[in-house]
């Protein structure tokens, strides 16, 4: 029976038999304390030297497995333990049995011990996942998942299952490729998004579907991104326009899971819609945090007469106050000046506000008019330190945007016990490539381009309009959706414009393209990455860890040893030699 499975004050004095893996043992002076640990808690044995399973007790050690059966009592008075449920009561063996031994565990299996490295913990998860908090986030997941599904089925949502093994597409990442046996030459790849399928079942008939979808991509692990596979709530609605409809029909989710699910406070209820256009110019990401202020300052036109050349010769200038950092010591104004300068800025320049004075080898270069309209556009006062960005607008918006979210660490501005969301609509339907020196889609090639196909014939592509649209919470893209793309003419023309023939666009969307051919209906929708909001929603220090078995950052599975090498007997099956 489970340790915790009662009230335990109600087993006083009841013969019970409990079972689990030995927590610790403890020898005192002929009576032998066992702490005896399940999924769901903590309860101490004790065992006299007159048991007849005496013995076999003071072979115990960590990690075996037992059963044990004996009388719940009250513990003596001053010998309550509050850290744990049980603390008040303890059994008293008469019968013990060994249901399987234990060699010396490789990774801790108790929270607070000396933590082991993520790949040796990685390796031995089956041993990591006996830890109290990793049990926690295993069943908080599944909490999760079905507070989503009730919500879903409450708004009729149909859960609809769409195939792992499907075609490969461009969606804006690899493919993992998978060779056909029975057709040589061919490949399957696993999706990453369900995307084509969800819009093929609005053609379908079906009018709601979600799925809690699992979804594959090659791409490079980062800190807040799984590698290989990943998980988000994928969701469709036909008869659906307005990408605000989905916004409307979404958001109460997310708003039931940050503060009843996580128990956390909204900064705001009222969820800001935010152009892409101006959350870049306003804070320099299109996902940005916004649970603290220190916004991006427009200054070119202040300083666009000035002597200082660097100001003086850029596209655009801006700044970011930081409140109460003219404390920073110059080691850690250098260590934001590399920060500055991996993000492509050619250095970091300053001013600090201390004592009644502006303080910067800068300032002798700025007239008083320029350093008074400074300090009032960025509302510098006594305290504060003012960096500055100038170069390409692009660029100075991204190397500030990076510094804004470095500095609101350092600063303890990221408040963990709120949550910030956010809207962020009209993204560009296309984008320039630099590493390819060509355009591409912006998102992805499924939206529907705000004015439709017209839009499409503008001379300035870089400004056509996607009706796109992410949520982002506490700087975290944790959605992407969109009013999709329903029309074959408009297909065409969205891949024409980067110089795909149509014969292209039916060798990668055919079925789409086919079944738009027959009737279907206008429809959006959105998918929301589970991973990324659990992973925020719980404190959780590495995404890693929101999943039973995750690979490491490198994307191996150090337990499963994969990927590896195949026998070449089933290659040669596959019609496939490595070289």
């Amino acid at each position: 029976m489970r340790i915790l499975s009662n009230e335990t004050s109600s087993k006083i004095g009841q013969k019970i038999t409990v079972a689990g893996w030995v927590n610790s043992r403890r020898d005192h002076g002929g009576v032998i304390f066992v702490d005896l640990r399940d999924h769901t808690g903590i309860v101490q044995l004790v065992f006299n030297p007159d048991l007849a399973d005496f013995k076999m007790a003071e072979a115990l050690r960590d990690e075996f497995v037992i059963s044990a059966t004996g009388l719940v009592r009250e513990r003596g008075a001053g010998l309550e333990n509050p850290n744990i449920n049980t603390g008040k009561i303890e059994i008293l063996v008469s019968k013990l049995e060994i249901l399987n031994k234990s060699e010396t565990p490789v990774v801790p299996t108790r929270d607070g011990e000396n933590e082991a490295g993520e790949d040796l913990r990685l390796k031995y998860r089956y041993l990591d996942l006996r830890r109290p908090s990793m049990q926690q986030i295993l069943r908080r997941r599944a909490e999760f998942n079905k507070l989503v599904r009730e919500f879903m089925e409450n708004e009729d949502f149909v859960e609809v299952a769409t195939p792992i093994l499907a075609n490969s597409s461009p969606e804006g990442a690899r493919d993992f490729l998978i060779p056909s046996r029975v057709h040589a030459g061919k490949f399957y790849a696993l999706p990453q998004a369900p995307q084509q399928f969800k819009q093929l079942l609005m053609v379908g008939g079906v009018p709601r579907y979600y799925q809690i979808a699992p979804c594959f991509r090659d791409e490079d692990p980062r800190a807040d991104r799984l590698y290989g596979d990943f998980y988000q709530i994928d969701m469709e609605m036909a008869f659906v326009d307005d990408g605000e409809v989905v916004r409307g029909i979404t958001e109460p989710l997310i708003k039931k899971l940050v503060t009843e699910f996580a128990g956390k406070k909204l900064v705001s209820e009222e969820v800001p819609r935010l152009t892409y256009s101006e959350v870049m110019e306003r804070f320099g990401s299109d996902k940005p945090d916004l649970r603290f202020e220190m916004e991006l300052v427009e200054l070119t036109e202040t300083v666009k007469n000035t002597e200082f050349g660097v100001f003086k010769n850029a596209e655009c200038v801006k700044a970011i106050c930081a409140k109460g950092g003219a404390s920073l010591s110059r080691s850690q104004i250098d260590g934001f000046t590399e920060i500055a300068r991996r993000e492509g800025a050619g250095g970091l320049a300053y001013l600090t506000y201390d004592g009644g004075k502006i303080n910067s080898p800068i300032a002798k270069f700025l007239s008083e008019a320029e350093l008074t309209e400074i300090t009032r556009k960025t509302g510098a006062i006594d305290g504060d330190i003012v960096f500055f960005g100038a170069d390409a607008r692009a660029k100075v918006n991204k190397v500030l945007g990076v510094l804004r979210s470095e500095l609101a660490g350092h600063f303890g501005l990221k408040d963990p016990n709120k949550v910030a969301l956010a809207w962020v609509v009209d993204f560009p339907f296309y984008e320039w490539d630099d590493k390819n020196r060509r355009l591409d889609f912006g998102h992805n090639p499924f939206s529907m381009p705000k004015g439709g196909l017209a839009a499409l014939e503008s001379d300035d592509k870089l400004s056509i309009v996607a009706d796109q649209f992410d949520m982002v919470l506490n700087g975290y893209e944790v959605c992407s959706g969109a009013v999709r793309n329903h029309n074959p003419e408009v297909m065409y023309k969205a891949f024409g414009n980067l110089g795909c023939n149509e014969k292209y666009v039916e060798s990668r969307f055919g079925a789409m393209l086919n079944a738009f051919k027959f009737g279907a209906p206008p429809h959006a929708g959105c998918a929301f990455g589970i991973d990324r909001i659990f992973m925020e929603l719980l404190n959780i220090a590495s995404i890693r860890d929101t999943l039973a078995f995750p690979k490491n950052g490198s994307g191996v599975d150090v337990m499963m040893d994969s990927p590896a090498a195949v026998d070449s007997d089933q290659l040669k099956e596959l019609n496939i030699k490595v070289k």
